[in-house]
Parts: structure tokens; sequence; C-alpha cells
């Protein structure tokens, strides 16, 4: 009879003990965020940058999310926590840099001039305008205010000229909405304005997509090359899984694949990256010194 209590006793106590794990909610994983600034819209953003998110995911065995983030916001979505692992321009990297500490990670490769890109001041070469001097009294549209190539770099290349935007231009003119670059192309090109910001790049890919034809402008001015877009995190973040998705990025290939909604997708095609680069923080000090010069931030005084 004891043994048979005792049986029944540790039978009933095991199914306990099984009841009790597993009923205990399993431990969620770290969710990692990945904050991607929107270029143009969050819908491109979204496609653009799912397959590389999905691809970190893969390789490093952590969940990594893709979140949107308008340009103005991105700031205060970073001071608050709302992602960990930043995708910018190179201006945004520089504030986040020097109010939060971000830590660089990589630098994106496109176009001809690789991890770098430049600023141009252009006119349809049909219009008269052929010198930076021709400018003064005209009409420009600029880009985004935190373009480092469509608005900071056309800004201080022009104060550096003996220009002031503020009183030596007729006017000028942000676009509004998206695509903002393209806008600012095609404002030249229709006769809105008289010059534009382009960014070399912009140009560049409008050409290659048929969109304009480089023959219809004059590069007016180029500012000095400058980091292209840029991946950045939190300091917070652990070391260990900064460097190893610093490793991943740099070890990406033309021929790396992803699946996405059951479609087999190359991800720096998807992403519009030729690839990574390593940067030192020291290469940014062009852009630190043009945002002294223009009094943007993160150098702003009021």
């Amino acid at each position: 009879m004891k043994f048979r209590n005792l049986l029944s006793f540790s039978c009933l106590l095991g199914l306990c003990v099984f009841i009790l794990f597993a009923c205990t909610p399993e431990k969620p994983s770290r969710v990692v965020r990945i904050g991607y600034m929107n270029c143009n819209n969050e819908q491109e953003t979204l496609a653009r940058f799912r397959p590389l998110t999905a691809w970190l995911s893969r390789r490093l065995g952590v969940e990594f999310r893709t979140v949107p983030v308008d340009t103005q916001d991105f700031e205060e979505g970073f001071r608050r926590g709302d992602f960990d692992l930043t995708h910018t321009n190179s201006l945004l990297y520089v504030m986040l840099r020097e109010n939060y500490g971000l830590e660089l990670l990589a630098t994106e490769k496109r176009g001809q001039y690789g991890a770098l890109s430049a600023g141009a001041l252009i006119a349809r070469s049909d219009s008269g305008i052929g010198t930076l001097e021709d400018i003064r009294g005209k009409r420009l549209v600029f880009g985004p205010q935190l373009a480092p190539m469509g608005f900071l770099a056309q800004y201080d290349l022009m104060l550096r000229e003996g220009i002031d935007p503020e009183l030596d231009l007729g006017y000028y003119g942000i676009p509004a909405g998206s695509f903002k670059h393209e806008k600012v192309v095609y404002g030249v090109y229709f006769g809105e304005y008289d010059v534009a910001a382009a960014p070399l790049l912009d140009l560049e890919v409008m050409s290659a997509e048929g969109k304009i034809d480089l023959k219809d402008f004059n590069v007016l001015a180029q500012s000095p090359l400058i980091p292209y877009c840029t991946f950045g995190a939190s300091a917070k973040l652990d070391t260990e899984l900064r460097e190893a998705i610093r490793r991943e990025l740099l070890a990406l290939t033309p021929e790396d694949t992803v699946e996405i909604d059951g479609k087999r997708l190359k991800v720096l095609e998807e992403a519009w990256i030729d690839g990574y680069a390593v940067l030192a923080d020291g290469d940014y000090d062009p852009i630190r010194d043009m945002a002294r010069r223009t009094n943007m931030p993160p150098y702003q005084e009021y």
C-alpha cells in the first residue's frame, strides 16, 4: 500500500510539474528594430528594405524589424528608443552621433562615387545661366532641408562663394510631398525655377532610367564629395551584436537572396545598393564643417 501511494504521489507531482512548464509562456526573444529613413515614402521604404532586414534576421538568428521613419521625426524617435539601428542620410548620422553617441557601422555604396557623393547646382542648358554668379536674383529650389546633398551642400557652396541665399536669390523654396529630389530637377526642366539643388546621384539615376537627358542641364557648381547613406547603431546595443551586424553588411554580395512573400529576392538589388564600405567617423567631418558654416543641426545657434 505504501509503495502504491508513493507511486501515485510521484505521478501526480510529475504531472503538476509538466502542466506548470507547459503553461508558462516561452520567454520572447529580443526584437531589434531598424529605423529606415523614408527617402520618398513609407511604401517604397518597406519594399526596399524588408529583404535586407529579413536577411540579417536569417544570418544572425535575431528578430529584426523594419521601421520606416520620416526624416523630420527621426531624431525624436531615436531619442525615445523606438529603434536600435539606423539607416539614414549622412547628416542625420552626424546629428545622432553628436547628440546621442550613435555608433557608425557601415556606409552605403551606390553610383559612380561608391560610398561618397555630392550636391550640385543645376540650370537648364538653354537658360543663359552658366556660372554660379548668374544665379543672383534667380528662383532656386532646394531638396529637403535635412538632405546633405540636396540642401546642406548647396547652401554651404553658395556661402563659400560669397552668395547669401537669404539675400542674393530672388526666391527659394522646398517642394512638398515625396520624391523631392526628382521634383527639384523637374522644377528646373519645366521652368518653374531657374536653378535647382540636386544630388549628383539623383541626376545619375534619373539619366540611367531615361527620365532626363543630362545634356539638358548645366552643372553650375558641385560640392566636395561627402559620405552617402549610413548604417548606425545605438551605443546601448550589445557590442558583439553590433560587430556581427557590421560584418554581415560588409559581406553582402549582389548574389545574396532572401525569400519574401514567397518570392526569392536579391537583397542589394531590392535596396538599390551596390554594397557597404568601411568609413571612419572622421570621414564625416566635412559634413560637420558644412553644418557649422550654415548654422544647421546639430550645431545651430539661435
